[in-house]
């Protein structure tokens, strides 16, 4: 019998995708049937339910569902099941007029052209997105990525229960980092682990990263360093660069039988302490029995702060979750200290001064984080060899050189085609 956490729900795992002959009914009766277009969202989290990761959901919420989720983060149809962000799928008023409940619909990837699933239509409503956005990410901003998304939903919100038909590309692409909430497990099984603090992430992994990976290690049985391989907002670093770079740093120094890599298909929304939330329920699945979460986790921008990701795990009904947070204060690397260290346990409170050539110029604590990372690689400066290991930003300048190569070429191009008008 397994000893590992139970899955959300307290139940088994419920995949929803179909595989062999089932598949292959579901889809020749899908060519047939009247397509709804999913966005890249929608799709990421069709595939999340596929696989299992948001058991013990069977399909797009309704209306009541929606609402629930939003103000109290509670199911009214599964019995008040805690569930904190909403999970749905919208259409045009054309669309969802031409359909009645009971309908069976196709669902439709526009971005790879293909069938992804199909869905019986219990329910059409509309929903305030006002609403929305305010409970789940605490703005109305459209400038938040998150945001943006929601009020660019279609007018109706279809529900209803769905069958998966396709992973999409997320396999082949990143095959030997994705992975199902059952393939997750079984590794933990293999390796006897019990206890299993996720790592959550969508940067490259920097010392500040690592830093907390071993403090999990210490604490629990091994670590999940857990990968998002779904879509990032503009400027972010894509997930194959970002596979690339912490294989080279998890490769060299963390020991093989503490970690294992992971990756996993969902969108980011950006909802900062909502989508920490949400992060620790499907890790749950996964067969995680803590989630480590340090300054702005999931966050963007300044819609949230700094420990609002582990302040929402106080406020949430007791037994929500089964799954715990392993909270991280603000780690750095600190000159006097010279090592990585933490508000807890640093005594030496003066900023550390970079010049612009990467170099030290005085001062204690250097502080890490993807977005400074990003900065100084996108903008050609060195990086300090504190911030992260010369594998990794050896990985990230071939990527950003590359991006300047295409700027060049695209820019040579402009000018030999003004000069020959």
């Amino acid at each position: 019998m397994s000893k590992l956490i139970l899955p959300h729900g307290g139940g088994e795992l419920q995949p929803l995708l179909l595989t062999g002959p089932a598949r292959d009914e579901e889809m020749k009766k899908a060519q047939g049937l009247k397509k709804v277009p999913m966005t890249s969202r929608e799709t990421s989290d069709l595939i999340m339910m596929g696989i299992g990761a948001f058991t013990p959901l069977d399909g797009f919420m309704g209306k009541d569902d929606w609402k629930g989720c939003c103000e109290t983060y509670s199911l009214p149809s599964r019995n008040g099941l805690f569930w904190p962000i909403p999970i749905t799928l919208s259409a045009d008023e054309a669309v969802a007029n031409s359909l009645f409940v009971g309908s069976e619909v196709a669902l439709w990837d526009t971005e790879t052209e293909s069938i992804m699933g199909t869905m019986k239509v219990t329910e059409k409503y509309a929903i305030d997105k006002e609403f929305e956005c305010k409970q789940v990410f605490r703005t109305t901003d459209s400038a938040h990525p998150g945001v943006q998304k929601v009020k660019e939903q279609a007018a109706v919100n279809l529900a209803g229960p769905v069958k998966v038909l396709s992973e999409s590309y997320y396999p082949e692409m990143f095959k030997g980092i994705y992975q199902r909430p059952a393939e997750a497990r079984k590794q933990f099984e293999e390796r006897g682990w019990n206890t299993v603090a996720a790592l959550q992430l969508r940067n490259p992994m920097h010392n500040s990263h690592a830093y907390l990976a071993w403090i999990a290690i210490e604490v629990c049985d091994g670590v999940y360093i857990h990968q998002l391989v779904g879509k990032l907002k503009p400027g972010d670093i894509p997930a194959e660069v970002r596979v690339k770079a912490i294989d080279a740093l998890v490769n060299k120094y963390f020991r093989r039988d503490r970690v294992i890599q992971g990756g996993y298909p969902m969108e980011m929304r950006y909802a900062g302490p909502r989508e920490a939330l949400l992060h620790a329920v499907f890790r749950q699945n996964y067969g995680c029995t803590h989630l480590i979460v340090g300054r702005d986790h999931a966050g963007v921008g300044d819609y949230y702060g700094p420990f609002d990701a582990q302040k929402i795990f106080n406020e949430i009904p007791a037994g929500a979750l089964l799954l715990r947070p392993l909270c991280m204060d603000w780690t750095f690397y600190c000159y006097e200290c010279g090592t990585m260290a933490s508000m807890k346990t640093c005594p030496h409170e003066t900023k550390a001064v970079i010049d612009e050539n990467g170099k030290y110029k005085g001062g204690a604590r250097l502080l890490l984080s993807g977005t400074l990372l990003r900065k100084l690689m996108s903008e050609g400066k060195p990086v300090p060899s504190e911030f992260s290991r010369p594998e990794v930003i050896a990985i990230l300048k071939q990527y950003y050189d590359s991006l300047e190569e295409k700027v060049e070429v695209k820019l040579h191009g402009f000018a030999t085609g003004q000069a020959s008008k």
